[in-house]
């Protein structure tokens, strides 16, 4: 029988999910060293599909709770940007489908810009709902940083369309007429929390993006509003924007000062 070359092995093994597949078995009696690279690395994929899996089943704990109590509608919802020196807070809220599917989601601050942004799109396309809310730097500087949060999130969650029957929120206690469950570091432990984590993110990412076009000497497609020295240096030479938050030390001392 004539030997399959690596490249033909390469692209094969790309369809196998199991080692039980004839092709697997048959290779693995190839003593080349080229297929037996080919099959550890297939092994090291495999696993780490696995553990993703598993990571996100995991993080399935508090929908499949709600589900299987008759609850159809469960929203994860989150914010960004509570820290920042300038810009908005912006919340999201986010319905997924039961059977919602998405290897390696989770809280929007461990994953990389590019997944963030690649994660951002499937959820949009594959959700039931999406909604966010942002709240600017005024209303932030009149009514405090926490309850500006409090008002991203409820803007966020009337939203929705259709309304949610559950809301799971990351460690934030909302007065709404839906069944509230808060989750400490939820964006990491609900998959839905994750979703509104990560699309919160990259809409309040793509705004700052937006505004250093405007304001290019502070860096704010970098910094993202985050008191970064460069950023603290900027304001000191040039002053404050109208993004700036003025409650904000080292921005309220700027302001005293003038």
């Amino acid at each position: 029988m004539k030997l399959s070359t690596i490249a033909e092995i390469e692209q094969q093994l790309n369809n196998i999910k199991t080692k039980s597949d004839p092709f697997f078995k048959r290779i693995q009696q190839d003593e080349r060293k080229g297929v037996q690279q080919l099959i550890h690395r297939w092994q090291k994929r495999m696993e780490q599909e696995r553990q993703l899996h598993e990571k996100f089943n995991e993080m399935k704990v508090y929908e499949n709770k709600w589900q299987a109590q008759g609850y159809k509608y469960i929203a994860g919802v989150d914010e960004v940007g509570r820290g920042p020196l300038a810009g908005p807070v912006v919340a999201a809220a986010v319905i997924l489908p039961e059977d919602f599917f998405l290897a390696g989601i989770d809280d929007s601050k461990k994953i990389s810009e590019k997944k963030r942004n690649e994660y951002d799109e499937i959820i949009r396309r594959e959700a039931i709902a999406v909604s966010v809310a942002m709240i600017d730097a005024d209303e932030i500087d009149r009514v405090n940083i926490y309850e500006a949060t409090k008002k991203a999130m409820i803007a966020a969650i009337a939203s929705l369309d259709p309304n949610p029957e559950v809301l799971l929120i990351d460690a934030m206690k909302l007065e709404t007429p839906f069944v509230v469950e808060s989750i400490i570091k939820g964006d990491a432990k609900s998959v839905s929390i994750a979703a509104a984590s990560i699309v919160a993110k990259v809409a309040r990412d793509r705004l700052m993006v937006e505004l250093s076009t405007q304001f290019p000497e502070y860096g704010l497609q970098q910094n993202m509003g985050y008191g970064t020295r460069e950023h603290i240096q900027a304001i000191q030479r040039h002053g404050i924007t109208p993004y700036h938050r003025k409650s904000f030390a080292p921005v309220k001392d700027w302001v005293l000062d003038k």
